[in-house]
């Protein structure tokens, strides 16, 4: 069972997500479980201040690392094995790969950020830190529901159907799934392909692989490509 910390000064960010769909069933049968630990419980100030102004001055604060160490020690003390990860802008860029690498740990420890960031001393007390992309959230806690429910879709008996993970875009590198259609059979003068509908299962499983090949190149060009000069 994969154990999963969440280190966040809004624990109440994730009950909803928590309790819907893939992630709710998974929690409810056991296959993972998710503590949501605050960081204010580890201030020691009578405010439960966790942030601070930068040192050389600038605009906003900081999340001090007092109180965050305390946080990431405390999630160690529960499991020892468990591998601290934060969620940061400057990351590496988070892949399926990654996802599936990550979906084999007994125990993540997510920390999430906020204001300008957090003390960078507080590096050394991280195994690593991921991203979701060159852009900036309000927080780590988006973040680290994505990643979550990233990993939790991949735990063996989560999905209704395991072999829905096998045909996830990125499953494979490069890899993009293939167009899905359902009915009704036309839409505002849109049609679903014919040969989805001839029943000839063999003829759509080439369709299929067809246009997987085709979209996974198309994203290569347009995603993957050096930039032109």
């Amino acid at each position: 069972m994969l154990h999963a910390q969440i280190l966040t000064i809004f624990p109440e960010f994730f009950t909803s997500p928590l309790s819907c769909s893939i992630p709710q069933r998974a929690i409810r049968n056991r296959l993972c479980r998710v503590d949501c630990i605050n960081i204010r419980d580890f201030c020691t100030d009578k405010h439960h201040k966790v942030d601070d102004s930068p040192y050389g001055g600038g605009p906003g604060m900081v999340m001090k690392p007092e109180p965050v160490v305390a946080a990431i020690r405390h999630a160690q003390t529960i499991d020892p094995s468990t591998e601290v990860i934060m969620l940061t802008p400057d990351g590496e860029p988070l892949t399926q790969a990654g996802v599936r690498q990550l979906a084999t740990y007994s125990g993540i420890t997510l920390l999430c950020g906020r204001y300008e960031g957090i003390d960078a001393r507080v590096d050394h007390f991280v195994d690593r830190k991921l991203s979701l992309g060159a852009f900036v959230l309000s927080g780590g806690e988006p973040a680290a529901f994505a990643i979550l429910d990233a990993i939790i879709r991949l735990l063996p008996g989560a999905l209704g159907n395991a072999e829905s993970a096998l045909q996830d875009s990125f499953h494979e590198s490069p890899h993009i799934d293939w167009p899905h259609y359902t009915r009704p059979l036309a839409f505002e003068g849109l049609n679903v392909p014919e040969i989805l509908a001839s029943g000839n299962h063999a003829a759509i499983d080439l369709w299929r692989n067809q246009q997987a090949a085709l979209r996974s190149a198309d994203y290569q060009q347009q995603y993957q490509s050096p930039e032109k000069e």
